[in-house]
């Protein structure tokens, strides 16, 4: 009955689901959750908010191809994202750039350290502080400190439970200084908000008459591997199967399970118009939690009232809270790759997105890597 079948309706899963059918192919995708569109998943609240449950998903791309094809599934809303991070009791603005700069040190000495960096980066570029650290200028070797020890350090140990000498340094890379005054958290062409959000796009993605959703079910109640051979409703399946979810859950956690980091979401309301000074506020010290997201300031909307976000990381515990974010550590790739070297034992399997190849993606990239699976396998 079905020639492709996927696990999981996140982006990754949906995306797919939507190009197979389109092409003709039946599929089946099955999602554990009781809704679809998966970490993007929002909703309106009790105060008319559109709230995203997962914590806040924005997007941008500079890929006029993927764009596009969302756009075919939603209207937009102009969206540029601001962030700022709290300093020594003052709210400043993400990434770190010359703005920040005048904000936290005085001026003689911001004035300094901006033309420092003009005469040794392009203006508009993002610089990594791992390589304002290299640098044998003092000045700059100042200022990556600084940034490293506010905005960095504290927030990445509240955030992994994990000393930063043991985080991967892809993590550290995405903390940069932006030589130039853009206070936009992103500077790519494309940015905007699904006008009536993510979960409203996704079912429009998901609107074909290919595709059969089956919610609220676990992979295992209906397919198992017996062998090398998938086995969907007791019966041989010699179709396509598409798998977003752990990589270790597909295979019983044979060799242990693969460690990621949650998230203990706490939403509030807050009876005044709008809480605080940017739509995301960070808080790198002091603080059990991370940041606060206020989605009125995403998602505008009429209302007295205004709905925060805590986010307070914790440790994963399977079947209790969800996996956020996978962590980079050398023992965690090392078992990754055991589960990959099974997974390639399987000709007809293919593993796509965050939790299934083990690694972060945003939303513009996960979309490109589904086009890019798409494309090897509807030949």
């Amino acid at each position: 009955m079905f020639e492709i079948v996927i696990i999981g309706a996140g982006m990754a899963g949906s995306v797919l689901a939507e190009r197979f059918a389109s092409s003709g192919k039946k599929v089946l995708l099955i999602e554990r959750r009781q809704h679809i569109a998966g970490n993007c998943y929002d909703e309106v609240d009790g105060n008319g908010i559109l709230i995203h449950k997962y914590g806040p998903h924005l997007f941008h791309t500079d890929d006029a191809q993927i764009w596009e094809y969302l756009s075919r599934f939603t209207e937009w809303h102009l969206y540029f994202h601001k962030v700022k991070a709290v300093i020594d009791g003052k709210p400043v603005p993400l990434p770190f750039n010359f703005n920040t700069l005048h904000e936290v040190f005085p001026p003689s000495l911001a004035d300094k350290l901006e033309a420092t960096l003009l005469e040794r980066f392009e203006y508009g570029k993002k610089i990594p502080i791992l390589e304002l650290k290299k640098s044998v200028d003092k000045d700059l070797q100042f200022l990556a400190d600084f940034i490293y020890e506010k905005i960095f350090l504290h927030y990445s140990e509240k955030q992994w439970g994990l000393s930063p000498d043991k985080i991967s340094g892809a993590v550290t890379a995405r903390v940069p200084v932006l030589i130039g005054r853009d206070d936009r958290y992103f500077q790519d062409k494309f940015q905007a908000m699904p006008k009536f959000g993510y979960t409203k796009l996704v079912r429009n993605m998901l609107d074909h008459k290919n595709i059969k959703l089956l919610l609220n079910t676990d992979f295992h109640e209906v397919m198992n591997l017996r062998g090398e051979e998938i086995y969907l409703f007791d019966k041989k399946f010699d179709g396509r199967l598409i798998y977003t979810g752990q990589l270790d859950e597909l295979f019983d956690k044979k060799f242990g399970e693969l460690p990621y980091r949650s998230i203990d979401m706490k939403f509030e309301t807050v009876d005044e118009e709008i809480f605080q000074s940017a739509p995301v506020v960070n808080y790198p010290n002091n603080y059990d939690f991370t940041r606060i997201t206020e989605f009125k300031q995403i998602h505008p909307a009429k209302s007295p009232r205004t709905t925060i976000l805590k986010e307070f990381p914790q440790e994963y515990v399977a079947g209790k809270n969800e996996p956020y974010y996978p962590i980079f550590t050398d023992e965690a790739k090392a078992a990754y790759e055991k589960y990959s070297a099974e997974l390639s034992r399987f000709k007809n399997i293919t593993a796509v997105g965050r939790l299934a190849e083990y690694r972060y993606y945003d939303i513009d990239d996960v979309i490109k890597r589904a086009f890019e699976v798409f494309d090897s396998l509807n030949h």
